[in-house]
């Protein structure tokens, strides 16, 4: 069976300083039905943004975030948990950093959880640990961290819902004629080295982290597929009905 991750962001996982409910359980409900297909590792973000429903302090302050994730854990996890049991699936939370990727010894006790998990038909649900670790010590954004999860974890594929619905040719905010690339095999440096401009208030990255994380996965032969969390209609015809309708694949030519 294959083995994927898939990655939702802040901006698809919440709206209007709340929890997201409908577009959570739109995506517990594809992840239930996708449950036959694939092996599934969930990568969230939510935990900063569901933190400020119960205290609104300012997230640039590097403590405040420190302290509206882990108010904001245990609420994305129950949240996500009340959803799964709809389905009766599961779920396990696991917390990273980048050093846990830094060590032999730690990436093969994660690697080996996650695969224990799988195996006996649990759903992996990580993010990364940024409440007691320095900031040398984090990711900063989980579209990297995703990426890491798909290469240690020898998963096929990543899969980013995000809160845009591909790589477009030009900037789509300033040109009306963009366009979707439906498939990407390199990218340029001058990409790589754009500067980054999340859409989303409780984002961290936006496009440029997403080519990052997708040039990470192409220098190790691995593949990722970037499309709307809004809509799960481009990813439900990719992953479910092997039509590629929409959305971007970063891969290396065959």
């Amino acid at each position: 069976m294959k083995r994927i991750v898939i990655k939702v962001g802040s901006g698809v996982l919440s709206e209007n300083n709340e929890i997201a409910k409908e577009r959570m359980m739109n995506l517990v409900s594809f992840i239930a039905r996708l449950q036959p297909l694939y092996e599934v590792i969930l990568v969230t973000s939510g935990a900063v943004s569901s933190g400020y429903t119960e205290l609104k302090l300012d997230r640039k302050e590097h403590i405040s975030k420190k302290v509206l994730a882990s108010l904001g854990q245990p609420i994305l996890m129950s949240n996500y948990k009340r959803k799964f049991d709809t389905f009766n699936l599961s779920i396990s939370q696991i917390l990273l950093t980048e050093e846990d990727f830094d060590s032999r010894k730690r990436t093969v006790i994660f690697r080996d959880i996650i695969d224990s998990l799988l195996a006996n038909g649990v759903i992996p649900i990580v993010n990364e640990n940024d409440i007691s670790t320095t900031p040398e010590q984090v990711f900063g954004d989980n579209d990297q961290l995703s990426a890491h999860v798909t290469y240690y974890t020898d998963a096929d594929l990543l899969v980013i819902l995000s809160d845009i619905d591909g790589y477009y040719n030009k900037n789509p905010h300033e040109n009306s004629n963009a366009t979707i690339l439906k498939e990407v095999h390199q990218i340029s440096d001058e990409s790589l080295n754009a500067s980054q401009s999340p859409n989303h208030s409780f984002a961290t990255g936006g496009i440029v982290t997403k080519l990052m994380a997708a040039q990470f996965l192409l220098e190790r032969g691995k593949k990722m597929f970037l499309c709307s969390g809004y809509d799960l209609t481009t990813v439900e015809d990719y992953l479910i009905r092997n039509i590629h309708n929409s959305g971007t694949l970063f891969s290396k030519e065959h």
